[in-house]
């Protein structure tokens, strides 16, 4: 596994994870999930007063990248007393009025994404006159300290990008695809971005429905039926790396499938050589080191980072690294 050198932030991350545990004695899914034990478990907590932190993201319906986020968040949740609740909604619009249901039930603390940052300008306000501070993670760090959040966790999605765009010049390729599986999300754009910024071949863009894994996958499909130059296929999501695969096959192309993110199912690939590389940039850590800032925050007045994002990636993942994630993206922790 081999890190950005720009995602010095990892190790920090780590340390402050270290430093949290110190201080204690011990996706895909739709919905709100409240849980009275922040999200199950035994184990010893803390024996700070019992907070309320809730998480909203833009994850749509089946996608297992959020189901890792959400494990990290449960963990912190166990650890440190929290009931832990989780919302999400695909939609900007729905997405910030989830929030805000969050802001009038008056909450301990907020997670949120900024796929589509201009929608939530507003109800963030919101938190933020309440008193309720708030963390963004995993997308659009660039707009979280101008709207009020104490820090962002994450990648920066640039410089994940160019990552990519040098390792496909290692690998000698010439002509890539770019499938974007969401429109108007502003981190997918700036991975595709990153991409093209670095790489020394070409790049084109597809804008496919994630959540309509027949369409996308068909689409990917006449892609390459009608280019049969195209020797990289670039996913943005481990699901669509899925996708991609059947859609080479039925393609008879010959191009490599690349993916962000890690699950379960892209470690198989790896191992089976389905799939190149994949960019990790750790969701178990977003989640976790979200939570745990809120309450660090809320106990002890820390805040992370220093007014500088928290990085927990980008690092490239190959088949050389099965062997030591397998057992954790088994237990849905990477």
């Amino acid at each position: 596994m081999r890190t950005s050198r720009t995602a010095r932030g990892v190790t920090a991350c780590l340390a402050v994870i270290a430093l949290a545990a110190g201080c204690s004695s011990s996706g895909g899914k739709d919905d709100e999930d409240g849980s009275g034990d922040g999200g199950g478990g035994g184990g010893k907590g803390v024996n700070t007063p019992r907070l309320k932190i809730a998480m909203v993201t833009h994850s749509g319906e089946g996608d297992t990248f959020w189901d890792i986020v959400r494990s990290g968040a449960k963990q912190a949740a166990r650890k440190d007393n929290v009931d832990f609740l989780y919302a999400n909604d695909k939609e900007a619009k729905g997405q910030a009025e989830l929030v805000q249901s969050f802001v009038d039930k008056r909450v301990d603390g907020l997670v949120v994404t900024l796929a589509k940052p201009e929608a939530m300008r507003a109800v963030l306000a919101k938190a933020k006159s309440a008193g309720i501070p708030v963390v963004t993670i995993n997308s659009g760090g660039e707009f979280s300290s101008r709207f009020g959040a104490l820090s962002h966790i994450g990648q920066d999605e640039s410089v994940a990008g160019e990552a990519v765009g040098e390792e496909l010049n290692t690998r000698g390729k010439k002509k890539a695809l770019c499938v974007i599986h969401e429109q108007g999300n502003v981190s997918l754009e700036q991975r595709c971005a990153g991409v093209k910024k670095t790489f020394d071949g070409s790049v084109e863009n597809l804008n496919v429905e994630g959540t309509n894994a027949p369409g996308a996958q068909s689409s990917i499909s006449a892609k390459l039926q009608a280019a049969k130059d195209i020797d990289a296929v670039v996913t943005l999501g481990a699901p669509i790396a899925a996708y991609s695969v059947k859609a080479k096959e039925e393609a008879g192309s010959k191009a490599e499938v690349d993916t962000f993110d890690l699950n379960a199912e892209v470690v198989g690939r790896l191992k089976a050589k389905d799939v190149g590389f994949a960019v990790d940039q750790q969701p178990y850590l977003q989640g976790y080191l979200s939570v745990d800032e809120l309450w660090l925050y809320r106990t002890n007045a820390n805040v992370l980072g220093g007014g500088k994002p928290v990085l927990t990636g980008p690092a490239i993942v190959t088949g050389k690294d099965v062997p030591k994630l397998e057992k954790y993206t088994a237990r849905g922790t990477r």
